[in-house]
């Protein structure tokens, strides 16, 4: 399945016009909750500042509730909590319920924050095909095209019937609790946010179906919604003609 390309000349670019699109979707969604699993990096770190500054009083934060995709094992006000970055440049800046915000207690024990977080996943969101059902994924892709928390060590985590798994850094060892490969391709919408000219062999490798996409976690994201989107930057496109 291929994935649906948006190509912006800049990460500014793409998160001001991808926050447009994401409050649209939530705007547009039936329901009376939008359940919204989000990801650390740059570029998600520009789009909550950009929701900040332009949609700071939009009546949607009473509606979108945010997850995580996957959370270093460290206290939330540590500058390696993901947690921690979006309550700084996001949630201290808007109106949202504390009850919308659902994050991994990166200061437990990892085994049990992975059986409490696929619980509270579980109650909250509904199941299809036997699995939770987020309404969008915001994925990032590493330089070794680790998606989540999945890294090309540990290919296995896609395959996991657990909603969540403890994963390790390959060098670091800093352990994570991450989102499984079945949760994430179960999703409604799954979007990756791609930037930078050091993704740029993977990302062509990936669209092109190159054969080493094989040993690729973020190769392996093919919703059954089949509703995938790449959103990239022109660098990180420099060698797809």
């Amino acid at each position: 399945m291929a994935p649906n390309l948006h190509i912006f000349k800049n990460p500014m670019e793409l998160a001001t016009q991808f926050a447009g699109q994401l409050m649209n979707w939530a705007g547009n969604h039936s329901g009376d909750a939008f359940h919204l699993a989000i990801s650390g990096g740059k570029t998600p770190d520009l789009l909550f500042s950009v929701l900040a500054e332009k949609y700071a009083d939009s009546a949607l934060w009473q509606k979108i509730h945010f997850w995580w995709v996957d959370e270093r094992m460290v206290p939330p006000d540590h500058p390696e909590s993901n947690f921690g970055v979006a309550q700084k440049l996001l949630f201290s800046q808007i109106p949202i319920p504390e009850e919308n915000i659902h994050r991994i207690k990166g200061e437990y024990d990892p085994e049990t924050e992975a059986l409490s977080y696929s619980a509270q996943i579980r109650e909250s969101l509904i199941s299809r095909n036997g699995w939770p059902a987020f309404d969008l994924i915001l994925l990032g892709m590493g330089d070794d095209a680790h998606t989540a928390s999945i890294f090309p060590n540990q290919m296995e985590l896609l395959q996991s019937e657990q909603i969540c798994e403890i994963a390790a850094h390959p060098e670091t060892r800093q352990k994570r609790v991450t989102l499984t490969g079945k949760v994430i391709n179960n999703a409604g919408n799954v979007c990756f946010l791609i930037t930078g000219k050091s993704k740029a062999k993977k990302l062509t490798e990936i669209y092109t179906n190159q054969e080493t996409v094989k040993l690729l976690p973020a190769a392996h994201i093919h919703p059954v919604s089949n509703n995938l989107n790449w959103y990239v930057d022109e660098p990180a496109t420099q060698f797809i003609h």
